[in-house]
Protein backbone atom coordinates (compact mmCIF):
# COMPACT_ATOMS: atom_id res chain seq x y z
CA UNK A 1 0.00 0.00 0.00
CA UNK A 2 1.59 3.31 -1.08
CA UNK A 3 2.49 5.85 1.55
CA UNK A 4 1.25 9.31 0.48
CA UNK A 5 2.64 11.17 3.50
CA UNK A 6 5.57 13.50 2.72
CA UNK A 7 8.97 11.99 3.42
CA UNK A 8 10.72 13.05 6.60
CA UNK A 9 13.87 15.04 5.99
CA UNK A 10 17.08 14.83 7.96
CA UNK A 11 17.28 17.88 10.24
CA UNK A 12 20.20 19.28 12.15
CA UNK A 13 19.58 20.85 15.55
CA UNK A 14 21.81 23.85 14.89
CA UNK A 15 22.06 26.45 17.65
CA UNK A 16 19.78 29.44 17.13
CA UNK A 17 21.36 32.76 17.98
CA UNK A 18 18.70 35.26 19.11
CA UNK A 19 19.15 38.90 18.23
CA UNK A 20 19.72 41.07 21.28
CA UNK A 21 19.78 44.53 19.72
CA UNK A 22 17.80 47.43 21.10
CA UNK A 23 15.66 47.51 17.94
CA UNK A 24 14.76 43.83 18.48
CA UNK A 25 13.24 44.33 21.94
CA UNK A 26 9.44 44.52 21.97
CA UNK A 27 7.97 46.74 24.68
CA UNK A 28 4.60 46.11 26.32
CA UNK A 29 2.89 46.62 29.66
CA UNK A 30 4.76 43.64 31.14
CA UNK A 31 8.25 45.03 30.54
CA UNK A 32 7.74 48.77 30.08
CA UNK A 33 9.03 49.68 33.55
CA UNK A 34 12.14 47.51 33.17
CA UNK A 35 12.86 48.84 29.69
CA UNK A 36 12.38 52.42 30.89
CA UNK A 37 14.91 51.96 33.68
CA UNK A 38 17.46 50.44 31.32
CA UNK A 39 16.93 53.36 28.93
CA UNK A 40 17.29 55.83 31.81
CA UNK A 41 20.94 54.91 32.27
CA UNK A 42 23.09 56.60 33.55
CA UNK A 43 20.39 58.31 35.61
CA UNK A 44 19.71 55.35 37.90
CA UNK A 45 18.58 55.73 41.51
CA UNK A 46 21.61 53.65 42.58
CA UNK A 47 24.77 52.12 41.11
CA UNK A 48 23.32 48.62 41.58
CA UNK A 49 20.12 47.39 39.94
CA UNK A 50 18.41 43.99 40.25
CA UNK A 51 16.33 42.88 37.24
CA UNK A 52 13.98 39.96 37.88
CA UNK A 53 11.68 37.97 35.65
CA UNK A 54 10.83 34.38 34.66
CA UNK A 55 12.86 32.33 32.21
CA UNK A 56 12.54 33.68 28.68
CA UNK A 57 11.01 36.99 29.78
CA UNK A 58 13.71 39.12 28.17
CA UNK A 59 16.12 39.69 31.08
CA UNK A 60 19.19 38.75 29.07
CA UNK A 61 18.01 40.87 26.16
CA UNK A 62 17.62 43.93 28.38
CA UNK A 63 20.94 43.18 30.05
CA UNK A 64 22.59 43.06 26.61
CA UNK A 65 21.04 46.41 25.68
CA UNK A 66 22.37 47.97 28.89
CA UNK A 67 25.77 46.32 28.49
CA UNK A 68 26.15 47.95 25.09
CA UNK A 69 25.09 51.35 26.44
CA UNK A 70 27.32 51.14 29.53
CA UNK A 71 30.22 49.27 27.86
CA UNK A 72 29.79 46.56 30.48
CA UNK A 73 31.27 43.11 30.83
CA UNK A 74 28.77 40.24 31.19
CA UNK A 75 29.41 37.21 33.41
CA UNK A 76 27.27 34.62 35.15
CA UNK A 77 27.04 34.61 38.93
CA UNK A 78 28.94 31.30 38.96
CA UNK A 79 31.87 33.06 37.28
CA UNK A 80 32.23 35.49 40.20
CA UNK A 81 34.89 33.66 42.21
CA UNK A 82 37.30 34.90 44.85
CA UNK A 83 40.27 34.96 42.47
CA UNK A 84 38.35 36.99 39.84
CA UNK A 85 36.68 39.62 42.01
CA UNK A 86 39.47 42.20 41.80
CA UNK A 87 39.67 41.82 38.02
CA UNK A 88 35.89 42.07 37.51
CA UNK A 89 35.56 45.09 39.79
CA UNK A 90 38.34 46.96 38.03
CA UNK A 91 36.80 46.96 34.56
CA UNK A 92 33.95 49.42 35.00
CA UNK A 93 30.33 48.45 34.39
CA UNK A 94 29.32 44.83 34.89
CA UNK A 95 26.35 42.54 34.25
CA UNK A 96 26.03 39.55 36.59
CA UNK A 97 23.47 37.11 35.23
CA UNK A 98 21.51 34.34 36.96
CA UNK A 99 22.14 35.09 40.63
CA UNK A 100 19.11 32.87 41.33
CA UNK A 101 21.06 29.75 40.33
CA UNK A 102 22.72 28.26 43.41
CA UNK A 103 25.05 25.99 41.40
CA UNK A 104 28.56 27.35 41.80
CA UNK A 105 27.35 30.56 43.43
CA UNK A 106 30.09 31.94 45.71
CA UNK A 107 28.25 34.22 48.12
CA UNK A 108 31.42 35.52 49.76
CA UNK A 109 32.83 36.49 46.36
CA UNK A 110 29.59 38.21 45.34
CA UNK A 111 29.55 40.18 48.59
CA UNK A 112 33.18 41.19 48.07
CA UNK A 113 32.37 42.26 44.51
CA UNK A 114 29.47 44.42 45.69
CA UNK A 115 31.71 46.16 48.21
CA UNK A 116 34.43 46.84 45.65
CA UNK A 117 32.15 48.20 42.93
CA UNK A 118 30.46 50.51 45.42
CA UNK A 119 33.84 51.79 46.56
CA UNK A 120 34.83 52.48 42.97
CA UNK A 121 31.45 53.81 41.84
CA UNK A 122 31.06 51.15 39.16
CA UNK A 123 27.53 50.20 38.04
CA UNK A 124 26.33 46.60 38.26
CA UNK A 125 23.19 45.00 36.84
CA UNK A 126 22.13 41.70 38.41
CA UNK A 127 19.57 39.44 36.74
CA UNK A 128 17.50 36.86 38.57
CA UNK A 129 14.64 34.52 37.74
CA UNK A 130 13.15 35.00 41.21
CA UNK A 131 12.86 37.78 43.82
CA UNK A 132 15.83 38.19 46.13
CA UNK A 133 13.93 36.84 49.15
CA UNK A 134 13.37 33.56 47.26
CA UNK A 135 17.01 32.86 46.39
CA UNK A 136 18.00 31.05 49.58
CA UNK A 137 21.04 33.29 50.08
CA UNK A 138 22.60 32.31 53.41
CA UNK A 139 25.09 35.18 53.76
CA UNK A 140 23.13 37.86 55.67
CA UNK A 141 25.20 40.81 54.45
CA UNK A 142 24.87 39.80 50.80
CA UNK A 143 21.14 39.20 51.14
CA UNK A 144 20.72 42.59 52.84
CA UNK A 145 22.72 44.45 50.17
CA UNK A 146 20.74 42.89 47.33
CA UNK A 147 17.42 43.53 49.05
CA UNK A 148 18.31 47.19 49.53
CA UNK A 149 19.32 47.65 45.90
CA UNK A 150 16.65 49.10 43.59
CA UNK A 151 14.87 46.42 41.61
CA UNK A 152 12.50 46.14 38.69
CA UNK A 153 10.51 43.10 37.57
CA UNK A 154 9.31 41.86 34.20
CA UNK A 155 5.78 40.47 34.44
CA UNK A 156 3.99 37.89 32.33
CA UNK A 157 3.22 39.32 28.86
CA UNK A 158 -0.28 40.42 27.94
CA UNK A 159 -1.98 38.98 24.87
CA UNK A 160 -0.81 41.74 22.52
CA UNK A 161 2.84 41.40 23.54
CA UNK A 162 2.69 37.60 23.33
CA UNK A 163 1.38 37.75 19.76
CA UNK A 164 3.96 40.37 18.77
CA UNK A 165 6.76 38.23 20.21
CA UNK A 166 5.48 35.16 18.34
CA UNK A 167 5.60 37.10 15.08
CA UNK A 168 9.17 38.24 15.86
CA UNK A 169 10.29 34.70 16.76
CA UNK A 170 9.03 33.35 13.44
CA UNK A 171 10.62 36.25 11.53
CA UNK A 172 13.94 35.73 13.33
CA UNK A 173 13.95 32.16 11.98
CA UNK A 174 12.97 33.40 8.51
CA UNK A 175 9.65 31.59 8.74
CA UNK A 176 6.54 32.97 7.04
CA UNK A 177 3.26 32.10 8.76
CA UNK A 178 -0.23 33.51 8.54
CA UNK A 179 -2.21 35.06 11.39
CA UNK A 180 -4.11 31.80 11.91
CA UNK A 181 -0.90 30.16 13.12
CA UNK A 182 -0.16 33.05 15.50
CA UNK A 183 -3.67 32.88 16.94
CA UNK A 184 -3.58 29.09 17.28
CA UNK A 185 -0.34 29.23 19.25
CA UNK A 186 -1.28 32.27 21.35
CA UNK A 187 -4.57 30.69 22.43
CA UNK A 188 -2.99 27.39 23.43
CA UNK A 189 0.08 28.33 25.45
CA UNK A 190 0.52 29.97 28.80
CA UNK A 191 1.51 33.62 28.67
CA UNK A 192 5.23 32.98 28.81
CA UNK A 193 7.82 34.23 26.35
CA UNK A 194 9.97 31.23 27.26
CA UNK A 195 7.16 28.90 26.23
CA UNK A 196 6.67 30.87 23.02
CA UNK A 197 10.32 30.29 22.12
CA UNK A 198 10.02 26.56 22.82
CA UNK A 199 6.94 26.22 20.61
CA UNK A 200 8.37 28.20 17.69
CA UNK A 201 11.58 26.16 17.82
CA UNK A 202 9.59 22.90 17.80
CA UNK A 203 7.41 24.10 14.90
CA UNK A 204 10.54 25.05 12.97
CA UNK A 205 12.08 21.60 13.50
CA UNK A 206 8.86 19.78 12.63
CA UNK A 207 8.16 21.78 9.48
CA UNK A 208 11.75 21.36 8.29
CA UNK A 209 11.65 17.63 8.95
CA UNK A 210 8.41 17.24 7.01
CA UNK A 211 9.41 19.62 4.24
CA UNK A 212 6.17 21.54 4.74
CA UNK A 213 5.23 25.11 5.58
CA UNK A 214 3.81 25.81 9.01
CA UNK A 215 0.02 25.77 8.75
CA UNK A 216 -2.59 26.10 11.48
CA UNK A 217 -3.37 22.33 11.49
CA UNK A 218 0.34 21.55 11.76
CA UNK A 219 0.71 24.04 14.64
CA UNK A 220 -2.24 22.51 16.49
CA UNK A 221 -0.84 19.02 15.94
CA UNK A 222 2.59 19.98 17.28
CA UNK A 223 1.06 21.77 20.28
CA UNK A 224 -1.02 18.69 21.07
CA UNK A 225 2.09 16.55 20.87
CA UNK A 226 3.74 18.92 23.34
CA UNK A 227 0.79 18.52 25.70
CA UNK A 228 -0.52 22.02 25.06
CA UNK A 229 -3.83 23.41 23.94
CA UNK A 230 -6.44 20.99 25.30
CA UNK A 231 -8.30 23.72 27.17
CA UNK A 232 -8.36 25.99 24.14
CA UNK A 233 -9.63 23.19 21.92
CA UNK A 234 -12.41 22.42 24.41
CA UNK A 235 -13.50 26.07 24.37
CA UNK A 236 -13.55 26.09 20.57
CA UNK A 237 -15.66 22.94 20.34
Amino acid sequence: MPNDSPPRQLTFDLPFDPRYGREDFLVGDANEAAYGLIEAWPHWPDRVLVLTGPVGSGKSHLAAIWAERAHAWTVTAAAVTHDRVQHLASNGALVVEDIDRPEGRDEAALFHLLNLVRERGSPVLFTSGKPIDSLGITTPDLRSRLRLAPGVAIDAPDDALLRAVLVKLFVDRQLIVDLGVIEAVALRIDRSLGRAREVVAELDRDALGRGRRISRPLAVSVLRRMGLGEAAEDSEA
